[in-house]
């Protein structure tokens, strides 16, 4: 009996330590163990569609617009760089893309317009060599083609006779040096040297002398008629050539570094869609266009079958001849705002934030960015509008008025509205 007793207080002494125990380490660290066993909440400050961002919901559910499920926006993906984050899950139902800011030659062809016009250095003019008559006329007007050695017209100079016949005269007396010195007198009189020459076969004086065109070309001007009395050095014709053209290249200010004495230039016209034309830019023309407010600059080119007429308008590329890199993005990463660009950072970690660039000229898929990103920076693709737009609204509205409670509803917008 003695030792059943004494076994029974021992166990009842081995109880009573390890409820103390329990009871001065339930005492001890309260703090701790209430924060293992809740762990912190995150603040849910509304709910959205991923495929209209600008939409905001009191409760989740299901979207008006896409019949999706709405997502959350927590209080700790709002950042104050006017960014947003994206979950990995959400940037692949977006469709997300990036791609990094490199280096490329970015150099495209300038794309204007032309008007041919003639070649003022072949003008030429074709004077009376002394006062007479327009005896025939061969041409009937102006424009008309003409080629080297075609008659234009017939004049009768009476002046002639009496000069050239004291030069026969002189002549019969066998003294060389005044015959020499007379038919000099002949030739300060504008006598052409095949006229003197029929005077010295035939004996007889020339005053008829036939003006021909000294070269290919067509009669930009006829200023005499058949029957018209003329005076010496009169012009009355005006040849031009079409051999070689001068076009007149309209380019607009921005493109003024592009455009250089010696580039290279290639015409199209609509008349002739296969033909391709090439010539030179001579030089940069001080005029500017005063309603278009363009540049000017003259292109030679040559023209030996003569299929530009002046007048035409041609179609002209500008040769690229700048061959250094330059800071690029892809075309398709820019978001145009009115007068300004910017595109969507992607910092590899989920969030994105918006960034304005300065741009230059475009080719081949890729735009130059001339200020605001650095080479390495990454820019998204694809998918950056509905995050831009995101972006943008948080921006607008206040973070406050987003955290405010709403009343409850069947998934009824908080805020709406296209920025």
């Amino acid at each position: 009996m003695t030792s059943a007793k004494t076994y029974s207080l021992l166990a009842v002494a081995v109880i009573a330590a390890l409820a103390g125990g329990y009871w001065l380490g339930r005492h001890s660290h309260p703090a701790a163990t209430h924060t293992a066993a809740v762990p912190a909440e995150r603040k849910v400050l509304y709910w959205y569609d991923p495929m209209t961002p600008d939409q905001r919901f009191d409760k989740p559910g299901k979207s008006p617009f896409m019949n999706m499920d709405l997502m959350p926006r927590y209080a700790d993906e709002v950042t104050d760089d006017g960014g947003v984050t994206v979950s990995a899950r959400q940037q692949q139902n977006l469709g997300m893309r990036s791609d990094a800011v490199q280096r490329r030659v970015i150099s495209a062809p300038l794309n204007v317009y032309g008007t041919v016009t003639a070649d003022e250095r072949s003008l030429r003019t074709v004077a009376a060599r002394a006062s007479g008559l327009v005896e025939k006329l061969y041409v009937a007007a102006s424009q008309q083609q003409v080629k080297k050695g075609q008659k234009l017209a017939t004049l009768w100079i009476p002046d002639w006779t009496a000069a050239q016949q004291e030069y026969l005269a002189v002549r019969q007396l066998g003294d060389h040096a005044l015959s020499a010195a007379a038919r000099q007198r002949l030739a300060l009189q504008f006598m052409p040297e095949d006229v003197l020459k029929s005077v010295d076969r035939t004996g007889q004086p020339q005053t008829r002398i036939d003006i021909t065109a000294p070269e290919d070309g067509y009669l930009s001007l006829l200023s005499v008629r058949e029957g018209a009395q003329v005076t010496a050095t009169q012009p009355l014709f005006e040849l031009t050539s079409l051999k070689q053209v001068w076009i007149v290249m309209d380019y607009p200010p921005s493109a003024a570094s592009q455009v250089h004495a010696g580039s290279n230039v290639t015409a199209e016209t609509e008349s002739q869609p296969d033909e391709r034309f090439r010539g030179t830019v001579s030089e940069l023309l001080p005029d500017v266009d005063a309603v278009s407010r363009t540049l000017k600059a003259r292109v030679v080119m040559d023209n030996p079958q003569e299929k530009l007429r002046p007048g035409m308008y041609l179609n002209l590329t500008l040769a690229a001849d700048q061959q250094t890199p330059v800071l690029a993005v892809p075309q398709e990463a820019l978001i145009q705002t009115g007068s300004r660009n910017k595109v969507l950072l992607d910092d590899g970690n989920g969030h994105f934030t918006p960034q304005e660039v300065s741009t230059g000229a475009t080719r081949d898929g890729w735009t130059q960015v001339l200020s605001g990103l650095k080479e390495g920076q990454r820019v998204v693709t694809s998918g950056q509008f509905l995050i831009d737009s995101e972006a943008s609204l948080r921006s607008a509205l206040p973070a406050a008025s987003a955290s405010e409670p709403a009343a409850a509803g069947n998934n009824t917008p908080v805020h709406g509205g296209h920025l």
